[in-house]
């Protein structure tokens, strides 16, 4: 089942081109990591899912509706069923744990009982169940990052979209999440569209991967296949 499908997609930002004919399928569960270096496009492509922009030519489907085509959303960002965690995190500070994973579902006007359940149930999940009414400032950097992933779960997404999460952390924090975010891809069966410019983060997290420059696919492929095509280029470049 295909929970997604990009169409060649282009988009320009102030007359500069910032994603060209981009096509990806994603399909029900799996997680797909587009891995390129900055300005090469990613982050616009996770945009243009989240429905914050629209193409400018091409379309985006999501399950069997049209979300945008050629300049507009029909579809938006709040009935997509995608939850985004940015790179900044966007948490608020002086809420609570529980107070941060709240405000999305008061928005959905989810009833005050089915929402504690629904935040004692991703907590749990995610072993912060202890912290629920810590407030965020006091909480380390790592446990930041895992609210953060609990106030998107916590929404029932279809689509998980990631805008590099984990660039600010030290590397064994880094690889402990990684593996946290695929545990819980697998336990609760979202679709995962994660950016990095991290080529060991992207061999770790992906079950498919997409290569961006210049706002173009340069290569797409399995694991495997991608890291043959990288290994390539770094020969030629050493000979």
């Amino acid at each position: 089942m295909i929970d997604v499908e990009f169409n060649k997609v282009t988009k320009y930002y102030k007359g500069k081109l910032a994603v060209q004919d981009f096509s990806l399928n994603i399909s029900h569960g799996e997680r797909i990591v587009i891995l390129g270096h900055s300005g090469c496009g990613k982050t616009t492509v996770l945009r243009l899912l989240a429905g914050f922009i629209a193409p400018d030519t091409g379309s985006i489907q999501i399950g069997s509706a049209v979300a945008a085509s050629d300049g507009k959303n029909f579809i938006e960002p709040e009935d997509r069923n995608i939850a985004m965690v940015f790179q900044d995190l966007a948490l608020w500070p002086h809420l609570t744990v529980k107070g941060n994973l709240e405000f999305g579902l008061k928005a959905k006007g989810i009833k005050r009982q089915q929402r504690q359940e629904r935040i004692e149930e991703i907590l749990k999940l995610i072993k912060l169940e202890d912290l629920i009414h810590a407030r965020v400032a006091e909480l380390s950097g790592g446990q930041q990052q895992r609210v953060a992933l609990a106030r998107a779960l916590v929404l029932n997404p279809k689509v998980l979209i990631m805008d590099e999460p984990l660039s600010s952390l030290d590397i064994e924090l880094n690889k402990r999440l990684r593996q946290e975010i695929i545990r819980l891809q697998q336990q609760t069966g979202f679709s995962l569209l994660y950016v990095t410019h991290n080529l060991e983060e992207a061999f770790d997290m992906a079950s498919y991967i997409v290569v961006m420059k210049d706002g173009r696919i340069r290569h797409k492929g399995e694991v495997k296949e991608v890291r043959e095509y990288y290994n390539e280029i770094l020969n030629v470049s050493s000979t």
